[in-house]
């Protein structure tokens, strides 16, 4: 029996799509002991999978305390692990994986110059490009497991597995006689939002021409940006505010009961789309869609993008150039009006709620 360990200690979305290396791993070696390692806000999407024999929740603030992680990095000798994956090579993750006692340790190698230092056993790079349905964000992650032994064939969708229990849950409560769009009024981070009244253009929009309920979604801290949002809106009585998953875990379930999702990309729309539920895709101006946009075939999934737009306004879209947009991305976002892609909304919904 092998025992392995996955280590993805990013975002939501992140921990989503690396659950594909246990599901494949789990398929070919049904006897294996899969351990997910993960930060504790992201492990509800690894919740119920039965891919998945153990889920070890972190804090991220804890792991980067020199004491912390040394003790953390003996327990994972003590586990005597065969294989460790480590699909977003973070610092902590390639000294623990260096010193892990693990036979093989498979991750991918530093930007740097010189920050590779022996830190895998199987070192590995990001692929220049996919030319997968699935994008390169997943295939990247799972081209590590080819280390590992022959997959085919490749199952590249992430997945969510609900309890018959949670199955039964009522979260939309009396908003059960219209069909509920779940907005995403806020990114994860204020270089992921959409400038407000460009969030209500589209609320009133879709409000305007369809006989539907929108259900705001937002973290917890952002109530009050919520509030300015909802305050910019023409038509409050479609717009869900009083319903809200304090947890993953319950915005899985309730997004379960929704219809289509709408939203910044992010962690909410690889939830969507295992959950097999229509996305529309905004993304920000200095998020790469060749790497994000996964399973899009423009009628299921798709997603609109300013480089797309209003191509004139990029110059050669460089990880450098990307990482001083996503500094200050404000004036582009405000180049990318709703007014440019409200019809590909339109007829999206159209197609999906009649």
């Amino acid at each position: 029996m092998q025992k392995i360990l996955i280590i993805q200690n990013k975002r939501i979305g992140d921990v989503l799509i690396a659950s594909v290396i246990a599901n494949n791993f789990k398929r070919k070696f049904p006897d294996s002991e899969v351990h997910f390692m993960a930060y504790g806000f992201t492990t509800g999407v690894l919740e119920q999978n039965p891919n998945i024999d153990k889920i070890i929740p972190i804090q991220e603030k804890e792991l980067k305390k020199l004491p912390n992680l040394i003790r953390f990095i003996r327990w994972v000798r003590q586990q005597k692990y065969d294989i460790i994956f480590d699909p977003y090579s973070k610092t902590q993750s390639r000294l623990i994986c260096k010193f892990s006692g693990a036979k093989i340790t498979i991750g991918h190698k530093s930007r740097k110059k010189f920050g590779n230092w022996n830190y895998y056993t199987h070192p590995t790079e990001g692929l220049e490009k996919s030319d997968k349905f699935c994008g390169k964000a997943i295939e990247d992650r799972v081209h590590l497991i080819e280390f590992a032994g022959d997959f085919e064939p490749i199952d590249y969708a992430p997945k969510l597995f609900l309890s018959e229990a949670e199955k039964k849950e009522d979260w939309l409560r009396s908003y059960k006689d219209k069909k509920v769009i779940v907005l995403g009024i806020l990114g994860s981070t204020p270089q992921k939002s959409m400038p407000y009244d460009h969030v209500a253009q589209v609320c009133d929009y879709i409000s305007q021409h369809f006989d539907v309920y929108l259900l705001f979604n937002y973290s917890p801290h952002q109530k009050e940006e919520a509030q300015k949002i909802l305050a910019l809106c023409e038509y409050k009585d479609r717009i869900i505010l009083d319903i809200y998953a304090p947890s993953i875990r319950d915005f899985i379930k309730l997004l379960a009961q929704c219809d289509v999702l709408v939203a910044n990309e992010g962690g909410s729309v690889h939830i969507a789309k295992a959950l097999n539920k229509p996305t529309f895709t905004l993304f920000s101006p200095y998020v790469s869609k060749d790497h994000w946009a996964s399973f899009e075939d423009g009628i299921m999934h798709t997603s609109v993008h300013l480089r797309e737009d209003k191509p004139e306004l990029y110059g050669s879209f460089s990880y450098e150039e990307r990482k001083k947009i996503e500094a200050d991305p404000t004036k582009l976002y405000r180049e990318h009006n709703p007014t440019l892609y409200l019809d590909r909304l339109h007829a999206f919904l159209k197609h999906h709620l009649g």
